[in-house]
C-alpha cells in the first residue's frame, strides 16, 4: 500500500448522508488519493467534492464510479480487491435494513477480510483509519497464505 491510497467509498441508502458528511469533513485529505465508489454513492461524492468551494487549490477530484451495488458494483469492487487494486474500504452499511443484495454485501466484506484490506463499517472506524499515521505512509499488509486451503483434499 503506497502513500497515495486507493480508497473505496460505499454506503447504503440510509447511510449515504453519513458518508457524505464524513467525506465533506475529510475533503482535503481524500482529494489527494484515488477514490472508487459504487453507483449513486459515486455520483453524490463526486458532486460534493467538486461543487463545494472548500478546495483551496480548485482541483477537480476524479472518482472511479462502478455500477450500483445491487447491479454488480459490490462484485466489481470485490474483484478489484482480489486484484490488489483497493487499499482501504469505507463501507457504511445499514445494519437495520435488509438489502436486496445482502449476499453480494457479505461476499464483498468477506473478500476484504481474505485480502486483509483495511475496512471501516462505521464513521468512528473511518475516523481512526484516516487519522492513523499509517494512512500517511507506505504500508504493506500481511496476507494470509491460503495455499493449504486451496490444495486440501476436497473429498473430506
Amino acid at each position: 500500500m503506497i502513500k497515495k491510497k486507493r480508497i473505496a467509498l460505499v454506503a447504503h441508502d440510509n447511510r449515504k448522508k453519513d458518508l457524505l458528511e464524513w467525506v465533506g469533513w475529510n475533503r482535503e485529505i481524500l482529494g489527494s488519493h484515488h477514490l472508487i465508489c459504487t453507483g449513486t454513492t459515486g455520483k453524490l461524492v463526486e458532486n460534493l467534492l467538486n461543487n463545494e468551494q472548500t478546495d483551496k487549490r480548485g482541483d477537480i477530484i476524479t472518482i472511479k464510479k462502478l455500477k450500483s451495488g445491487p447491479l454488480g458494483g459490490d462484485q466489481q469492487l470485490g474483484a478489484m480487491i482480489s486484484e490488489g487494486q483497493i487499499d482501504i474500504l469505507i463501507f457504511l452499511w445499514d445494519p437495520m435494513q435488509q438489502q436486496p443484495h445482502d449476499v453480494d454485501v457479505k461476499a464483498l466484506l468477506r473478500i476484504a477480510v481474505v485480502y486483509n484490506v483495511t475496512t471501516a463499517s462505521n464513521r468512528a472506524t473511518a475516523d481512526f483509519i484516516i487519522s492513523s499515521k499509517l494512512f500517511r505512509e507506505d504500508y504493506q499488509p500481511i496476507l494470509k497464505d491460503y495455499s493449504k486451503y486451496i490444495m486440501r483434499d476436497t473429498l473430506d
